[in-house]
């Protein structure tokens, strides 16, 4: 019983009732260990077999992707009866619910980006050099590209009659409005991973592993449920450019460039909100 109470008396006063805030709570009494910003060229890992193996889970991943939210895409746009498919919600936990899925699987391996926009932002997070990342990108949209054309392969005639899964502006929206929902549901997305794989936040929950994949995988439901009507959701420059190339009539590369400015200025802006706002990280004292 002493023992029990002892464990009782220090849980309840590990934390301090009156928490420092702002630029106080940025102290070195910490139970958690901040990585070093990833060098912008890292030569070595040409070399090794660890970049060329997560540069392969990110294609594997793209790819599987791919694959099943096109095909979950399709099954809904061929049906008269609405209610007797999945519908927008279903599209959204399809996407959702794959992202959770392939970021548990990859994460320990390349980190489970998935998605260019993901790995811009956290290139400007210094989280990964440049050399990675841009091998990440490559691999992301050979990926995408290759599940896209698996789909096409398997039903051809009904793949291009029902629009292949492509990104394109809906009738009644502009293109301003296309490219406002991609910057706004990339920042969600983004800012979500940010904070999911925060040193601070894995310190605390490494006992849970699911807990990364799990709040990510749902901000890509949500961000779906919003934008489906808008743009069909790109939020990731792969997926989109795998359905223009196999897709390939002249429409999915009219607005096309939406798909990657949106992005890439949303991955943007989260990364600098999350480093600068949430983690103060430049107004830390040495």
């Amino acid at each position: 019983m002493e023992g029990k109470e002892e464990d009782v008396r220090v849980g309840a006063n590990k934390y301090s009732e009156k928490q420092p805030i702002g630029t106080a709570a940025q102290s070195d009494d910490r139970d958690y260990k901040e990585p070093p910003p990833a060098p912008l060229f890292e030569p070595g890992e040409l070399s090794s077999w660890s970049f060329y193996r997560a540069g392969i889970a990110e294609f594997m991943a793209t790819f599987l992707f791919l694959y099943i939210t096109i095909l979950t895409v399709m099954g809904v746009s061929r049906s008269s009866n609405k209610c007797a498919t999945v519908g927008i919600q279903g599209i959204a936990w399809a996407f959702g619910g794959m992202i959770f899925a392939l970021v548990y699987c990859t994460a320990g391996i390349s980190g489970g980006h998935i998605n260019p926009a993901v790995t811009f932002g956290l290139l400007l997070a210094r989280k990964l050099s440049l050399t990675r990342a841009l091998f990440y990108m490559v691999m992301q949209c050979l990926g995408a590209i290759c599940g896209a054309g698996v789909v096409k392969g398997f039903q051809k005639t009904q793949y291009e009659m029902l629009g292949g899964g492509a990104n394109v502006v809906a009738h009644g929206y502009t293109k301003g409005d296309g490219l406002g929902a991609e910057i706004v549901g990339t920042f969600v997305l983004v800012y979500t991973v940010f904070s999911a794989t925060d040193a601070k936040r894995n310190a605390r929950d490494s006992h849970v592993p699911i807990l990364a994949p799990l709040p990510i995988g749902f901000a890509v439901f949500l961000v779906h449920l919003a934008t489906i009507p808008i743009t069909g959701t790109g939020i990731n420059p792969a997926r989109s450019l795998g359905a223009a190339i196999i897709y390939d009539k002249a429409h999915a590369w009219h607005d096309h460039w939406i798909f990657w400015v949106g992005p890439f200025i949303g991955a943007a802006l989260a990364a600098l909100y999350h480093q600068i706002v949430i983690r103060a990280i430049p107004f830390r004292t040495k």
